[in-house]
């Protein structure tokens, strides 16, 4: 390697042994493997059991996912007045701005649909998912399984979808039918299968050849 003018030799041998290093970090970080680099520059680690536990919390529509425990009606209204009743009303009309959570069932294709726990929501499994997460505002996740429970149960009891003796679990709750279960699935006007058995052979009777195509020469004429 030659120095640019002005360089002197001891600042070039100083680059090129740069240089040098650079390359062969880049060639060495080349062929280690993402684990072998996570161990070798301790970039990050692998999580725990419990703390893979702490993350997977969500619970589905089928209610896979659904922790163990139960809670009723009468549990869910105590806890409601204390965590709940100060932002969603006492009876889930709501407070200000903020949103119902009763009434409305039927109203989703009037002029002044209300999407509510009854009139929206499509499933009681996730309603306990999202309590269980996002709830009460400003502490979330600062409650009990048997708690989310029962504030699932009082939050149906106030849309009239469990009696006042109700009770759920990881059982009972993803068995309760929603009444916009069915809401979110445009129906699909196309018929499931063919009307008729459709033909795989011999499907056209005569090939008639209205036109064929012109090429050009290149030059804009036509080609012969």
């Amino acid at each position: 390697m030659r120095s640019r003018p002005g360089m002197s030799a001891r600042r070039a041998r100083s680059t090129m042994s740069s240089l040098a290093r650079a390359a062969a970090i880049v060639v060495a970080l080349a062929t280690v493997t993402p684990s072998a680099s996570a161990e070798r520059l301790g970039i990050g680690r692998v999580p725990s059991p419990a703390e893979i536990a702490g993350w997977d919390i969500d619970a589905r529509p089928d209610g896979h996912g659904l922790p163990r425990g139960q809670g009723t009606v009468a549990q869910g209204l105590k806890l409601y007045d204390s965590l709940c009743a100060s932002c969603h009303g006492d009876f889930g009309e709501a407070v200000g701005r903020n949103p119902e959570l009763a009434g409305g069932i039927g109203s989703l294709t009037g002029p002044d649909p209300r999407r509510t726990i009854g009139s929206y929501w499509p499933y009681a499994a996730t309603l306990f998912d999202y309590l269980r997460r996002a709830m009460p505002f400003g502490d979330a996740q600062s409650l009990e399984i048997d708690e989310l429970y029962a504030l699932t149960a009082y939050t149906l009891f106030l849309n009239d979808l469990l009696p006042t003796d109700g009770r759920l679990d990881q059982d009972s709750i993803h068995r309760l039918k929603m009444p916009n279960a069915d809401g979110f699935v445009s129906p699909d006007p196309r018929p499931e299968f063919p009307p008729k058995a459709p033909c795989m052979t011999n499907c056209t009777s005569e090939i008639r050849i209205h036109s064929r195509a012109r090429t050009s020469d290149g030059a804009g004429g036509q080609a012969r």
